[in-house]
């Protein structure tokens, strides 16, 4: 899968389950829910222990595209596209980390929140940019960032619920980042995975809509 392969599939897809938690067998068996909800592109942060083996074992599945997330460095890029990694995400934008994707062959998802910021990650390569933190005026914030810069893919994945998804699908997001909405603390906590399953199950028809 090349980047621009990525990029089409979550123009189409327009939704990523993004798990973060510090137990490798919780983070297994939720993100295995959330497939069995319907996702398709799944990122596991390298916070979370074992990251790398998750990452191989879950790009093993044909049906699956696997993203690494909170990449920092290029070592880290490079670790987790061996691992299977075909798109990485990272919380910041480093130019290093986003052209050692580009050889890597795999799209970088950099993290900005200014519209400088945004033009630099587009600029140094980014074919996609991770609006992160979440803004204050959330959407609103977007689609002014959007008018005078239309070009930009821009994923939010900070701050985004069901009840917000359909205003920024509006304000123009390219996709949406589903992390704690869709993990939320509560079920990993108690490992209530059939929650995150059928919540995977109303995120994705929520967004066809």
């Amino acid at each position: 899968m090349t980047p621009d392969d990525f990029v089409t599939l979550l123009g189409s897809e327009r939704a990523t389950a993004i798990l973060r938690v510090n137990d490798q067998a919780v983070a297994r068996e939720a993100m295995a829910a959330a497939v069995r909800g319907g996702f398709r592109i799944v990122e596991f942060t390298l916070t979370i222990p074992g990251a790398l083996d998750l990452i191989e074992e879950f790009a093993a599945r044909p049906e699956l595209v696997v993203g690494a997330g909170t990449v920092l460095t290029e070592e880290e890029a490079k670790a987790s596209v061996r691992r299977g990694a075909r798109f990485l995400v990272s919380p910041v934008t480093d130019v290093d980390v986003i052209r050692r994707g580009g050889e890597l062959g795999v799209a970088v998802l950099p993290g900005a929140h200014t519209p400088t910021e945004m033009l630099a990650a587009h600029r140094a390569g980014a074919p996609l940019i991770k609006l992160f933190p979440a803004p204050a005026g959330g959407p609103a914030y977007l689609r002014s960032v959007l008018a005078p810069l239309p070009f930009l893919k821009v994923v939010p994945t900070n701050g985004v619920t069901l009840e917000n998804a359909p205003a920024w699908f509006e304000a123009g997001c390219y996709a949406l980042g589903w992390a704690g909405a869709l993990f939320t603390p509560e079920d990993l906590a108690a490992r209530r995975y059939s929650s995150i399953e059928e919540r995977s199950r109303v995120i994705l028809a929520a967004r066809a809509r």
